[in-house]
């Protein structure tokens, strides 16, 4: 069996590692070759390509060559993928979300006899999976999913908060930002609430995570989607989250109140971030961090303020670039002091609490925990993001999921032996059943 991998970023090493570890032969097709290079270690079942998403006839190819296709690449290039790989018959395996242009791909996929499989990841996949189990489990006795919170973070270990945002990436920061500027939908008491992008990190949850301490959680995208998705036609309340360290809410809503992570491109040329910062509020230079502390309305030593400050939106210095927009000034400057730390630990945490109403009338929450710290070999979210999908891969290859059409990993038959195999490689929730109806979360 031979399996092409596009892509070979941040979370590209333990799924080629599972692969490999495996004896199934492994291509790395990526533009920078030593990058791929240096996943395969010269194991003799793998090789490494150099290629580029404009080279579409290669890539014609090289599905047409492969039993199965592991996509890595941003999320805009899986379609063009998918028909390829429809084309040829071969089955594919992505992480990322499932796009409006990928689900209408789903009866080619079955006429194909393909399995197109999306969100095999961390957040989106194995949040699925875990929700999908306890699910699964309270309706076939009989019970009705009430309330469900799904919460997820990826995070420095808490040895590494030693910056005012708290937070440190594992991987390009330019992702993390742009989902600042998504606005939220959830279900709250049989009532739609709708967040528009400016009140997105206004009035975070607060949660007592064990072993971690007080999170924020502000909300994910639409969860009104996951009601049907879950098949929940009795819930109440549907919300999903991101965990986040306190005060990160506070810095990336003033971040955002002052344009910062907008995408008009702009000239920075000869102006220090000092300059261009008064030139965003339209005010003189002089005093800028107490000019826009006033803006914003927060005193002067607020975490907002000491963030910009730290980061450098107030200093004298001249920006790297000299042009672009304000969303790639702050990526840059994210880019350059908050990057974790060759060797530091990462960790991802993820929470599911359930009101469940059990089939006699009684109530009971259940609770799952995930929390997950990177090893000497790989970063936590490196691990959670690649070992899902390295697993479905061998599973969709070995005959063990044999469904056919466009998928996320929601139906027993996908996430059940996924599960079964995460667990026995460490990744696994913590399951609490009959907790009190007081310890439920409230939104």
């Amino acid at each position: 069996m031979k399996v092409l991998l596009l892509g070979a970023g941040m979370v590209a090493k333990p799924l080629a590692d599972y692969i490999l570890d495996n004896n199934i032969e492994l291509t790395i097709a990526t533009r920078t070759l030593t990058k791929a290079e240096k996943l395969i270690r010269n194991r003799t079942n793998g090789k490494a390509l150099q290629w580029t998403i404009d080279d579409i006839d290669q890539l014609d190819q090289l599905v047409a060559t492969h039993d199965l296709t592991v996509s890595l690449l941003p999320y805009a290039h899986h379609v063009t993928v998918a028909k390829l790989c429809i084309k040829h018959k071969k089955n594919m395996v992505t992480t990322s979300y499932v796009s409006d242009e990928m689900k209408a791909l789903d009866a080619d996929a079955k006429e194909a006899g393909i399995i197109i499989l999306n969100e095999i990841g961390v957040d989106p996949g194995f949040d699925h999976m875990t929700a999908m189990r306890i699910i699964d489990k309270v309706q076939d006795k009989g019970g009705k999913i009430k309330e469900f919170y799904s919460l997820c973070g990826a995070l420095a270990a808490p040895e590494e908060t030693d910056n005012p945002f708290k937070y440190k990436f594992s991987w390009s920061p330019k992702g993390v930002i742009m989902a600042g500027n998504n606005g939220a939908k959830y279900l709250k008491g049989g009532e739609i609430v709708e967040l528009p992008t400016e009140d997105l990190f206004k009035n975070p949850l607060k949660i007592d995570f064990p072993e971690v301490g007080e999170m924020e959680v502000y909300p994910n995208r639409d969860s009104l989607a996951y009601v049907d998705i879950y098949g929940l036609k009795d819930v109440a309340t549907m919300y999903r989250g991101t965990f986040r360290y306190p005060d990160w809410c506070e810095i990336m809503d003033a971040i955002k109140t002052l344009g910062l992570i907008t995408h008009d491109t702009q000239s920075f040329a000869g102006k220090s971030y000092k300059r261009i910062m008064a030139r965003q509020l339209e005010v003189y230079p002089a005093n800028i961090k107490e000019k826009a502390a006033e803006r914003l309305q927060l005193p002067i030593d607020s975490p907002a303020i000491t963030a910009m400050e730290w980061l450098g939106l107030f200093s004298g210095y001249m920006p790297s670039m000299d042009e672009g927009s304000n969303f790639d000034l702050v990526a840059d400057l994210m880019l350059k002091k908050m990057m974790l730390p060759e060797g530091a630990r990462d960790m991802v945490i993820m929470l599911h609490s359930f009101l469940v109403e059990n089939a006699d009338g009684s109530t009971e929450v259940v609770k799952s925990r995930l929390l997950d710290f990177a090893t000497k070999e790989n970063t936590s979210i490196a691990r959670t993001v690649g070992l899902p999908a390295a697993i479905a891969v061998k599973m969709i290859l070995d005959g063990k999921i044999t469904d056919t059409g466009v998928h996320i990993p929601v139906s027993k038959s996908i996430y059940e032996p996924v599960l079964t195999e995460l667990e026995k490689l460490g990744i696994a929730m913590k399951e609490e059943w009959g907790v009190k109806e007081s310890a439920k979360i409230s939104c």
